[in-house]
């Protein structure tokens, strides 16, 4: 469960990596701010490429600072996204790609918090956003790394 004090950190910190998002193409800046079971957050902003296919959003940019600094346990993601240079008009929900890189690792109960401003958003879980989801939480004869290793030291 995630606090009153901790959502309006994440959305501060998500409307700030706005600020460093690199969106020539799009025009449409995203930020982000990842919080982990232990209560760090990362923040990170997409960065595009003109060839498109190596640009990548900004929860993945969360997610694999954090992956790669040590985390995998995750309780929620706060998304602000909007025209560069301007406040954000609507809520930005993740895509496709970056609900199915969110359920490699957290579960049907993870929070995605899509604000506009930090008293402006909503909030939704990972089932709601991906509904019978592809992924390593409850799929049949799918294990996750951990469960395989577990499984090694039995």
């Amino acid at each position: 469960m995630i606090d009153d004090s901790q959502i309006y950190q994440m959305i501060q910190t998500a409307l700030k990596m706005r600020e460093r998002s690199y969106c020539p193409y799009s025009h449409y800046a995203v930020g982000t701010a990842l919080l982990t079971k232990d209560g760090q957050i990362f923040g990170g902003c997409n960065i595009e490429n003109i060839a498109f296919g190596p640009s990548n959003c900004a929860e993945r940019t969360s997610f694999f600072k954090a992956i790669s600094d040590g985390h995998k346990e995750f309780v929620g993601i706060a998304i602000a996204g909007g025209p560069a240079g301007k406040e954000p008009l609507e809520y930005c929900t993740p895509c496709g790609v970056c609900r199915q890189v969110m359920a490699e690792f957290c579960h049907e109960d993870f929070s995605i918090i899509m604000a506009k401003t930090d008293s402006d958003y909503k909030i939704k879980t990972l089932g709601e956003l991906l509904p019978d989801s592809f992924s390593p939480h409850g799929q049949v004869g799918v294990q996750s790394q951990e469960e395989s290793e577990e499984k090694e030291e039995e």
